[in-house]
Formats: structure tokens, sequence, C-alpha cells
């Protein structure tokens, strides 16, 4: 399942959009200009999907709580809204849409359904605006329950379970390094990053074949160029200092550099863009990563030139783990842009802005003729870095 489009009306600096998506989707923009927005609107439409909007359901996504004041748009030339608006519009005309209330002035623990409408593009499975319904609980969904009366295998479903497992991911250096807990804890990684060890073993575990000429865990591996090798231990006491804060399970690393007898450390010691590198691998390549994630901020702590080739790497790795994989993601590096083939259509990069107005616009940038040319002459990067794909901060 591949959501195909994503409307979202009047959610943070979001007063109308609609978003057409490919299986790797890269956001660029500004500071402050609302990339992360788009990617927690979907958040909420994913906790709508489960059938509860609260603080809790859009921390487990990776939204960022608060109240309804700083959800809900806020211009000077427009009116707040009543209501926010999400929609996901899938394949064979499946599609998922709700409206949600908060009052602003006395906001409740968890929204109110305005209105909420799944098809399979067929048949209205739900199709109520739930608010007026009597015996009905409104901050309750009803896509949710009906979902019990649905084929698996029909595509509404599958909408559904998309949405419902989508999260955010930010990962952070001192859980990457298993020193500190992760807040949000999933499979096969937290949000932040925690778990990694356990999710790499997973890794090995899923390509170890020593008759395959390439695997993915190979790719991994060349991306790392001062390892030798990545495996885990659960005896990793030699390799830390006592006073250093440890998971049971810890990546260990063997320089290919430094002598035999003193090569190997952990992730405590070891490159931060080593562990950001596995991060991104997992949740492409293991099957029990959601179906459609984002990671926010995927180029931090990268190298140029590694974050390039990484990126390159993203949208094969999906289709290893299946054809129904999807993956967004924001970023302020222009060494991303060179890891993006954008004659795949399906690999798709967003300029966000914001207008006059200070609302969030995204456009899709297509390689025009005179893209084309000046690409011949200079990498993405540096045209991005020149103002010809715009996104690029007034200052």
């Amino acid at each position: 399942m591949i959501i195909r489009q994503i409307h979202i009306n009047g959610f943070k600096s979001i007063h109308a959009e609609k978003i057409e998506l490919g299986r790797v989707n890269c956001f660029i923009g500004a500071n402050g200009v609302g990339k992360s927005n788009v990617l927690e609107a979907i958040g909420v439409l994913g906790a709508a999907a489960n059938g509860m909007v609260d603080d809790e359901a859009l921390l487990r996504r990776g939204v960022r709580a608060g109240l309804p004041r700083l959800f809900k748009s806020s211009f000077a030339a427009e009116r707040t809204p009543a209501h926010i608006g999400v929609k996901a519009e899938g394949p064979d005309g499946s599609a998922y849409r709700v409206s949600l209330l908060n009052p602003l002035d006395s906001p409740e623990p968890a929204w109110s359904y305005k209105t909420e409408v799944l098809t399979d593009g067929i048949e209205e499975i739900v199709s109520d605006g739930v608010r007026n319904k009597k015996n009905l609980n409104p901050k309750a969904g009803l896509a949710a329950l009906r979902l019990v009366e649905v084929a698996p295998d029909n595509v509404a479903a599958r909408l559904m379970l998309c949405l419902q497992n989508y999260a955010i991911y930010c990962p952070n250096t001192p859980a990457l390094r298993g020193m500190v807990p992760d807040p949000q804890s999933r499979a096969p990684v937290g949000l932040s990053g925690g778990q990694l060890a356990e999710a790499f073993a997973a890794l090995r575990l899923r390509y170890a074949d020593p008759d395959a000429a390439s695997t993915p865990l190979d790719e991994v591996l060349e991306l790392i160029d001062w390892v030798d090798d990545i495996d885990t231990t659960t005896h990793g006491a030699n390799l830390l200092s006592p006073k250093v804060a440890r998971t049971k399970l810890m990546l260990k690393f063997t320089d290919r550099y430094m002598n035999k007898s003193r090569n190997e450390l952990t992730a405590y010691d070891a490159s931060e863009g080593a562990l950001y590198v596995i991060f991104c691998a997992v949740l492409c390549l293991l099957p029990n990563a959601p179906r459609l994630l984002a990671i926010d901020n995927l180029d931090q702590a990268l190298n140029p030139r590694l974050l390039s080739r990484l990126v390159s790497r993203l949208a094969g790795w999906l289709r290893m783990n299946g054809e129904d994989r999807q993956l967004l993601f924001t970023a302020h590096n222009p060494a991303v842009l060179d890891g993006l083939d954008l004659s795949d259509p399906e690999v798709c990069l967003f300029a966000v802005e914001r207008d006059s107005q200070g609302m969030t616009r995204v456009r899709r940038l297509i390689m025009s003729p005179k893209l084309l040319e000046l690409n011949a002459q200079y990498p993405l990067s540096r045209l991005w870095l020149m103002g010809h794909l715009g996104a690029v901060p007034n200052v």
C-alpha cells in the first residue's frame, strides 16, 4: 500500500495543501517553514485511524503534543478554523478522511470527530458526522471499529493499517548509543533510536547469506569505511568504562585500521555517523518497521558525501523490503539532493516555503528543461544553494 495523496487543512502553518507522494519523499526548506508540520499532520491522521486523538496517541507517533491553539492554523488574514481536516488517498480509490474538533478556550484531553469517511473506492465503509450521532462517543473513531468487518486484504483495511502504524522518527545520539532510554519504544527501533543493537541483530540475521555475492548488509558496511565488521554482544564490560550506562545487548564495531588486540569498540565510542546509517538501514530493511514512516532531519550527524551515498540507497532498500514501503524525510543539508534519483517517478523532492501570508506551501520540484540544462553543469546541491530550486531562507 502506497499512499498517493495527502490533503491537509487548517493544521499549524498549513492552511490548505494537497501533496502527491512517491515511495521516497524528501522535503527541503528553510527552518520554520512547516516541513515537520507535514509529517505531523499525517501523525494526527494516524491517531484518528486508530480510534483516538489525544496527547498519548500523538506522542506514540512522534507528534509533538500541545494545546489546540498550537495545532490549529492561525493567520491574520484568515479566521481560525473550526476543525482540522486531514485526508489520505491510496490506490484504487481508497481514502480515509477526518475533521477534528477541540475548543480553544476549554480544550479537552481527546479531540472530537466532526466527520469521518473511509472508502475502498467502491463502498463507503464509514460516512458519518460522528459528533451529531446519538449514543456514540464523539471522541472515538468509527472506522477503527468497523475494520473488524472488513477483509484484511481490502484496500481500505490496508490503508488504515498503514496509517495506524505510521511514526515520525527523530534519532538522537545518546539514545543511539544506548546511554539513555528511548521515551517512545517501538519495533524495530524507538522513535529516538533506542534498541538499535537489537534491531541490527535482527538485520544481520535476516540478511546473513554466505553464498550471496552481495547483500544489503554489505551495502550498509560499505557506507562506514573504517569498519571491518559490525556485530552485537552481551559481553561488553571489557569495552566500556563501568561508569558508562549500557544496555544488555550492545553494538560492537571492529575497526579495520587499529591493532587487532585493541580494535573493538561499542556504540558509545563509535562515530555517530555510523549509528545514523545503521538506524536508517534497519528502518528501511526490517519487515517489522512501519510500512509508512518519516524521519525528521535525516541528515543530522552525517558527512555530506556519506549523506548522498546513504540517500541513494534508500529507494532500493525499501523495495527489498516490499513494494508497499514508503518513506518521508526532511533535510537541510544540500548534499541530500545529490543522492536523489529524480528520474525515478517514485522519488519525489518537495520545496517547502511560506508565502506572503505565512502559509506553508509545498511544491514538488520537477526537472524542467531549464533545470536539466543547469544540472548538466552543477549538481542539485549547488543549484539549491544558488537559489534555482527555491526553499531557501530569506536572510
